[in-house]
């Protein structure tokens, strides 16, 4: 009981700590809010310049930015995937991207963990986790897979609802690893090999490829529901 209550209070502590520290100091509630505000833009040139801005330590604050729009559900990914393969190249652009994002895919996860459903709903909105305990005890690797696929859907907070259910973290781990690595390689090698509009063009034509996928998935997933509801129970 007594390590059940140290427990809690740590985790109240810790809530307390971080909403006071972006209250009281000024330029991590600076830094935040410009953040916040260079995401709702959702201009990759204009993160490419914030980035790059921090010289030598361009491909940390990368890093940074990418665990904080983890946490932050639901700021865009493909934004930083996109700048870090015009910055760094698309081969190295798609090594921190997948890298950083798994990092803030697991802090998410442990964030669910720990806290539970109230808190991710703060972080999140309570209509995106409605249901998901089931959704993801029976289609948990298909949402994995949406959610990477298309790019103005935050894959974060799929990892939060993870959190939320009986998956296992390596379970989790594997299929995030997996599941997140063709559309990194995808969008890291447009972001650095085209711009412009040539860059809007085939960005276009993988929503629509993404689109394509996601209502074959979808189709997928209700024929197998309606398999299992038809299935004798013996």
């Amino acid at each position: 009981m007594k390590d059940i209550r140290r427990s809690t209070w740590m985790k109240i502590g810790a809530l307390i700590a971080i909403v006071l520290i972006y209250l009281f100091v000024k330029p991590v509630k600076d830094s935040i809010n410009e953040v916040i505000i260079l995401f709702s833009k959702v201009d990759v040139e204009a993160v490419k310049a914030y980035i790059l801005s921090f010289g030598i330590w361009a491909p940390i604050i990368s890093f940074l930015l990418m665990v904080f729009q983890s946490i932050a559900a639901p700021l865009p990914a493909f934004l930083i995937t996109f700048a870090n393969a015009g910055l760094f190249g698309w081969v190295k652009g798609a090594m921190l991207s997948w890298a950083s994002a798994m990092a803030g895919a697991v802090l998410c996860f442990y964030i669910a963990k720990f806290y539970g459903r109230a808190t991710v709903e703060k972080l999140t909105s309570k209509f995106a986790l409605e249901n998901i305990d089931e959704f993801f005890e029976k289609y948990g690797k298909y949402a994995i897979l949406i959610a990477r696929l298309l790019p103005f859907i935050s894959f974060d907070i799929v990892s939060y609802a993870a959190g939320l259910t009986s998956m296992s973290f390596w379970a989790f781990f594997w299929a995030t690893g997996i599941g997140q690595l063709p559309a990194t390689i995808v969008y890291s090698y447009v972001g650095g090999m085209l711009a412009g509009g040539v860059k809007k063009f085939v960005f276009g034509l993988l929503i629509l490829f993404s689109l394509s996928v996601m209502i074959v998935l979808f189709k997928k997933i209700w024929n197998d529901r309606s398999k299992n509801q038809e299935t004798p129970k013996l």
